[in-house]
Order: C-alpha cells, then sequence, then structure tokens
C-alpha cells in the first residue's frame, strides 16, 4: 500500500507532466505547414482519448444484463446527463458571443475536457495506490498515465499553434487546468471509487472534447488545398496512432 502523501506526491508526477510538452509547443519557427500537421496531431490525439474514455465508461454501461448490452438504469442516467452537461454547458457559453471563440478560450474548452479525462485518471491510480500499492498493474497504469500526459499538451496548445501571441504564463495555466486534476482524483480515489463517480467524469470529459474537436476539424479544414489536406489526414492518423502506442504502456 502506498500511503495517502505519497500517492499524492506521484499523481503530481502523473498530472504535471503535461508541462513536459510545452517547450514544443511554445517553439515558434513553425511554418504554416507545420503548424497545421501539428494541430492535426492533436486532433488524433482528442480522437484517441474519446474512444479511450468511452472504452473505461462501456465496461460499467454494458454489463451483460440484456443479451450482453444491458446496463444498470442509474449507471445510464449519470452518464447521459454528465455527456450533455459537458457538451451543452460549453455549446451554451459558445453561441453567446457573436465573434466567436478566441485562441484561449478554444484552449480553455480543450482543458477542461483533458481536465475531466485526467480527474478519472487520478480516481484509478488512487485506488490502485492503496488498494494494491504502486507494483504491477498500479506501476504500469502510473507510466501509462505520464507517457499520455504529455502528449496531451498538443491538444490544449493547438489553438495556438499558428499564432505569435502565444503567452507562456496562459499556456502554463491551461496546461494545468488539464493536468493538475489528476491530484484531486488520486486523493478522492484513495479513500473512495465507485463507478458511478467514474461515470459522472467520463461523460463530462466525453461531452466537453467532443464539442471542443469540433472547431479544430471546421479551423483545419477551411480553405484547405489538397496538400493540406493530405498533410492533415495524416496528421490525425499519426496522431491516434500516438496515443493507441503510448496506451499500451
Amino acid at each position: 500500500m502506498v500511503s495517502f502523501p505519497e500517492t499524492l506526491l506521484l499523481s503530481a508526477v502523473v498530472g504535471f507532466s503535461i508541462l513536459l510538452s510545452l517547450p514544443v509547443v511554445m517553439h515558434r519557427r513553425t511554418t504554416p505547414l507545420t503548424s497545421k500537421l501539428l494541430v492535426a496531431v492533436a486532433i488524433g490525439i482528442l480522437l484517441f482519448i474519446l474512444a479511450d474514455v468511452w472504452g473505461n465508461a462501456a465496461t460499467f454501461l454494458y454489463n451483460g444484463s440484456f443479451y450482453g448490452f444491458g446496463s444498470s438504469p442509474s449507471y445510464d442516467a449519470v452518464f447521459a446527463v454528465a455527456l450533455a452537461v459537458g457538451f451543452l454547458v460549453l455549446y451554451l457559453g459558445e453561441n453567446r458571443s457573436k465573434s466567436g471563440l478566441t485562441p484561449t478560450q478554444s484552449s480553455f474548452m480543450i482543458s477542461l475536457g483533458v481536465g475531466f479525462q485526467n480527474l478519472t485518471e487520478g480516481l484509478v491510480f488512487g485506488a490502485l495506490a492503496v488498494s494494491i500499492g504502486l507494483t504491477g498493474a498500479a506501476l504500469v497504469v502510473f507510466v501509462g498515465f505520464v507517457l499520455q500526459n504529455i502528449t496531451e499538451g498538443f491538444p490544449i496548445a493547438s489553438p495556438f499553434l499558428s499564432r505569435d501571441d502565444r503567452k507562456t504564463g496562459v499556456m502554463v495555466l491551461l496546461f494545468l487546468l488539464g493536468g493538475a486534476p489528476a491530484i484531486l482524483g488520486a486523493a478522492v480515489g484513495f479513500y473512495y471509487s465507485s463507478p458511478m463517480l467514474l461515470l459522472l467524469f467520463d461523460g463530462l470529459a466525453i461531452g466537453a472534447i467532443l464539442y471542443a474537436v469540433l472547431p479544430m476539424l471546421k479551423s483545419i479544414f477551411r480553405e484547405a488545398d489538397h496538400r493540406v489536406q493530405r498533410v492533415t489526414y495524416m496528421g490525425i492518423f499519426l496522431g491516434f496512432l500516438l496515443g493507441f502506442l503510448v496506451n499500451l504502456v
């Protein structure tokens, strides 16, 4: 068993590992085509995170009670409400503005989605730390979460990749918004964890990420010529593949 302070320390390593991608995304000497490629990779990573979080939620939702597809009505309700809240809060927030989202607002939305996902990961890690300690499966989960968090900085920074007004302080805060919830999740998971709680944050994460990825797709395909389109397709594929490979650890 890992103590509570040790659990918080290890979860901080997981959460703050997202900052390791900061030097890459703050590099300003990138061509427009390279920026498009990096945004496409970020979209691919977000699509993988969507699939990954859904896979976690599906293990509770589809418990086999109805020809292999049945679920608990209470689980269904919690997940559906959380999904709607994660999506609709951002939808209503954006549509209050007639001028559209600024890069900071777009990045903030992505940070929220990543943050909810890391909150769930923290719950899982905290529960494992208190039950089996940092050995075996828990150690593998810890390393996997760290590697995955490093890649999550790219989606958060993606609205700024083609711009020169990137401010280090703003980017650090946005990165922390995405990564730091892992610490809170681990603190809660150390003492309490349940499928209902995991489904709540999985639903919020999927709803928020689903909404955040739509303007990214719209932006990257706007007025894209054939060469940019090919780069974009390949970048999305590589981003998804990168998420998959990291998640294998």
